[in-house]
Parts: structure tokens; C-alpha cells; sequence
């Protein structure tokens, strides 16, 4: 009687969900697709070999001078060690190796240029080219290179005829896409993995100040990076450029630069030899859930600081607006905007739409040109003996756990054994004044140094909250 009773219950508890739910309901006996005869095999051979021969295995060498650094430099000095073993000990354990990098390029001319990442060919002395299972190799020149965007361009002479690859269209793919990505690791020819695109718009890697990542879950193993992704039509949609993964194996997450990127870059550093972006001058945050309770948007990008001089602080901007449109464009967070905004060349003007104080409003500004501060940060790194300098932003303040009215430029990083690690300095360090100049921007920078055009200058950084003087040729 229990069991029935029971059984009864349920199926009364069955049929009221049933009808307080109204479930959509798929069609059961969907179509599948298969070869239509036992003859036939579902293959995309067709639709890809033509990119697979556009794709190269690319080699960089470069000659670095190693030895025995777990040794102390006063070891090989010791006049003790030199009685025994000659003025040269020391110069014994020294060699001069060859460093190789291996990686993958894209032929996107006929008459031989070639895409590829900025890392594989970074400091290289020299650049050879071998095509598909071909082992000639051919001699590349090294034609522009973006640190930035990890995008590089490099050409060859060749007398074969060449097979540029067709280009497709990055900005209408759509999650769940079959792709392929083909690489030419190691020099033994070309391979193709397939998997799916598995996300959109992954801006927030920290593998590159300008990020969009096409995001996948086909293998791109070493040397794999600057290798093609292509669609399953064969068409270019992106460049292989990272994994992400603890033990160097691919675990399904691979990233690519989408090609509407990889065009824009390719095309100015074919024309220039580099690649010029605009800028604004603020430091940018995201509109988190407590910010967004002040303000009518729930997306776009906040003005945290402005730099003096800069076309922000001309064009009208204050901190606290929330700009969330560029020429009508919208602009959804941080990355959108900084991405946005490096889309243009210097001395465009452009049109902010800018929520403040609940009102909407828009600003007419001409953007400066992002390559001083770039060229301002690398002279400073050559003067200052190894420092790498940026703008605080909210990114660094918590990567650095710096207070939130931080003011100055950062020292995010210095280069190991460099004069500026022998003077003191340390990543964190916010420079806050070069002799009798106070730092708050790159262009403060820039005085102080055409200011004080002498031998020794009094550097004073901010370290957590402690004041500290250092000396600096």
C-alpha cells in the first residue's frame, strides 16, 4: 500500500512540474550528415591544402656569451687564482654559443613577405626560411616588427612560385567554428590539428599590451607559434601565437591574433618598418559592480588619472568620466578602449562619447602619437642602465599592491645584472622626481633629462611609502 502510495505521489509530482515547466523541446530524430556512399570519407583535404603550402618553418640565431654564472665575479679577479692559472682564467669558462629559436611564418605574398610573431625572431642576427617538406633554405630580411602586438613581417627571395594565403574574415566567427591550425615546427614539415573556436575577444591574457585573442582548443605545440589558423574553407583567420599550459604540452587552450588585426599591423610595418599608434594620456579602470552603481552604463572604460600635456588633458577629459563610445563605436571595458584607441593613427581626431555626473556628453580630441613615450621609455632604459617604465594603471596598482593616489612613473621591471639593478633600483620603485623636477608623466621625464645634461643625476622613487635617493649616470 506504501509503495503504491508512493508511486502514485511521484507520478502526481511528475506531471505538475511537467506543466509548471514548459520545457522547449528539440526535434528527436535530428538529421545527420555522413558520405553518401561507403566510397566516400568526410575529409577537408581540399579545403585546406593550399594554405598548408603557404606556411614556413622559420629558424633565428643569434651569438651569446655564456659561462659559469653561479661563480662570483671576484673569483675570476682573485689574484690567488690568476698565480696559479694565468692572467686568462676565468676567460676559460666563457664560450660563445649560438641561440636558436624555432617557429612557424605565413606566405601572404606572392612576392615574399612573410607574417610571423615577434618572439620567434626578436633579436636575431640572422633569419632562414624553409618552405612545406622543402629543405632549401632561403635567407629572410627582417622588414618591421611590433613588440606590442607580438606581430612581425619578414621577406624572402625565392625563384619558386610562391602561394600566398587567402585571407578570411575574423570578425564573423563565431564560437563553435571548426578551425585548423597548421604549423611548420622544428623543420619537418607541415602539420595540421583541428579543433573548434571555443572563445571570442580573450583580452585578458597578459601576454601582450594589445590583446584580442581568437581562443581554441586545437594543439598548437612548440613551434607551432606564428603558424596559421585557418577556418574550414582554408582562409586566414588568425595567427597562432600562445598556449596556455603548466607542463609545455597543449592542455586546449590556444591563442590566436585575429587576422583584422594581423592586416592592420602587416600593412604599417610593410609601409613604415614599424607601427604607430595614437594615445590619450589617462589611466583607465574597469566599472566593477560597486563602481557601477554611480553611473546610468554598465559598461565602458573609467578615467582613473590624466597625464599633464597630453591630448586627453587638452581634449577636456576628468577623472571619474566613463567613456563609453569612440566615433559612435562601443566601448565596453579597459581593453576595448586601449585597443580602440591604438586602431588610430597619431593626430586623428576622434569623438569620445563620455558619461559624467549622469549626463552624457561628447568631446572632440586629436590623438597624440604613442612612439614618444615609447621612444621616451626607450631612451631612458639605455640611460638609466636597464629600467622598463610605465604610466600607473589600475592593472599595475594591484599587481604592484600600490596605494591608490600613487603619482609618478613605475619602475615595472629592470634588467638583471644591468647598472640600474647595481645602482638599487627594484620593480615597484615609482620615480617621483630626477633632480629638481617633479615626475608625474613620460614628458616630465623627458625634461628632466634635457634639463640636466650632465654626468651624475639624483633620482628619488617612492618605495612603499619610503622616500629613496639613488645616483645615476
Amino acid at each position: 500500500m506504501k509503495k503504491k502510495l508512493l508511486l502514485i505521489s511521484t507520478l502526481i509530482a511528475t506531471q505538475l512540474f511537467a506543466k509548471t515547466i514548459d520545457f522547449e523541446m528539440m526535434d528527436k530524430n535530428p538529421t545527420r550528415i555522413a558520405p553518401n556512399t561507403t566510397n566516400e570519407i568526410l575529409s577537408f583535404n581540399s579545403s585546406i591544402k593550399d594554405s598548408v603550402h603557404s606556411i614556413v618553418n622559420i629558424s633565428a640565431k643569434r651569438h651569446v656569451d655564456t659561462g659559469l654564472d653561479t661563480l662570483p665575479l671576484q673569483m675570476f679577479n682573485d689574484p690567488f687564482f690568476k698565480r696559479f692559472f694565468g692572467d686568462q682564467f676565468g676567460n676559460q669558462f666563457k664560450q660563445n654559443r649560438v641561440q636558436r629559436s624555432l617557429g612557424s611564418g605565413v606566405i601572404v605574398s606572392k612576392d615574399g613577405y612573410i607574417v610571423t610573431n615577434n618572439h620567434v625572431v626578436e633579436n636575431a642576427e640572422e633569419i632562414t626560411v624553409t618552405i612545406g617538406d622543402d629543405t632549401t633554405e632561403y635567407n629572410a630580411k627582417l622588414i618591421g616588427r611590433d613588440a606590442d602586438s607580438d606581430i612581425a613581417v619578414i621577406k624572402i627571395d625565392s625563384d619558386v612560385k610562391l602561394t600566398p594565403i587567402k585571407l578570411g574574415d575574423s570578425n564573423s566567427l563565431m564560437v563553435g567554428d571548426v578551425i585548423f591550425a597548421i604549423g611548420n615546427p622544428f623543420g619537418v614539415g607541415s602539420t595540421v590539428t583541428q579543433g573548434i573556436i571555443s572563445a571570442l575577444n580573450k583580452n585578458k591574457v597578459g601576454i601582450n599590451r594589445y590583446e584580442n585573442y581568437i581562443q581554441t582548443d586545437a594543439s598548437i605545440n612548440p613551434g607551432n607559434s606564428g603558424g596559421a589558423l585557418v577556418d574550414s574553407r582554408g582562409a586566414l583567420i588568425g595567427i597562432n601565437t600562445a598556449i596556455i599550459s603548466k607542463s609545455g604540452g597543449n592542455n586546449g587552450i590556444g591563442f590566436a591574433i585575429p587576422v583584422a588585426m594581423v592586416k592592420d599591423v602587416v600593412e604599417k610595418l610593410v609601409a613604415d618598418g614599424k607601427v604607430t599608434r595614437g594615445y590619450l594620456g589617462v589611466a583607465i579602470g574597469e566599472l566593477d559592480n560597486d563602481l557601477a552603481k554611480v553611473y546610468k552604463r554598465k559598461e565602458g572604460a573609467l578615467v582613473l588619472d590624466i597625464s599633464t600635456e597630453t591630448p586627453a588633458a587638452k581634449g577636456g577629459l576628468k577623472r571619474g568620466d566613463l567613456i563609453y563610445s569612440i566615433n559612435g563605436k562601443a566601448i565596453k571595458d579597459r581593453t576595448s578602449l586601449q585597443n580602440t584607441i591604438a586602431s588610430f593613427p597619431p593626430d586623428e581626431k576622434i569623438k569620445l562619447g563620455i558619461e559624467r555626473d549622469g549626463k552624457d556628453i561628447s568631446l572632440d580630441i586629436v590623438l597624440g602619437d604613442r612612439s614618444t613615450l615609447v621612444q621616451i621609455q626607450s631612451d631612458n632604459n639605455t640611460f638609466l642602465g636597464g629600467l622598463k617604465l610605465s604610466v600607473i594603471d589600475s592593472q599595475l596598482q594591484k599587481q604592484f599592491r600600490l596605494p591608490v593616489d600613487s603619482a609618478g612613473i613605475l619602475i615595472s621591471d629592470v634588467e638583471p645584472k644591468s647598472n640600474a639593478e647595481k645602482v638599487g633600483f627594484q620593480a615597484g620603485d615609482i620615480i617621483v622626481q630626477i633632480e629638481d623636477v617633479e615626475i608625474k608623466n613620460f614628458t616630465n621625464i623627458e625634461t628632466a633629462l634635457k634639463k640636466y645634461n650632465k654626468k651624475y643625476k639624483r633620482v628619488y622613487v617612492n618605495r612603499y611609502g619610503q622616500t629613496i635617493l639613488f645616483v645615476i649616470q
